[in-house]
């Protein structure tokens, strides 16, 4: 079995790549590649905007998958959020052992603010 080392990106659909871009590094804030117009950071990971449609397929948001961005306040990112325009889906909820806040960027991909507050043991 091979030994899988780490996730290198996520790909994230959209129908404007411009629109994309703008939410993914202006709202979000996200450290844009130096080499690549599409693709951001989020630690070492890397997050890919692409165009389905522009490869013959066809776009559907990601659904049921959110990515969990890690914030070290979810209710002070959200605020920022907010003020931004950005709409939540519900409160905040803690499960117990995080809190997180789901929200959607503009073409409908899930995306959710997360704080681990309890350790693991």
């Amino acid at each position: 079995m091979p030994t899988i080392a780490s996730l290198d990106f996520v790909s994230v659909p959209t129908q404007d790549l411009g629109r994309a871009r703008r939410f993914y590094g202006e709202t979000l804030g996200l450290r844009r590649d130096d080499r690549a117009e599409y693709e951001f950071w989020i630690g070492d990971t890397c997050v890919a905007l692409w165009e389905p449609e522009r490869m013959g397929g066809t776009f559907a948001p990601q659904k049921n998958g959110h990515l969990a961005l890690h914030v070290d306040d979810v209710g002070a990112a959200r605020a920022e959020l907010e003020a931004k325009g950005v709409v939540f889906a519900g409160d905040t909820f803690d499960t117990g052992v995080c809190h997180m806040a789901l929200f959607t960027d503009p073409d409908g991909n899930d995306l959710m603010l997360h704080h681990r507050h309890t350790p693991r043991d």
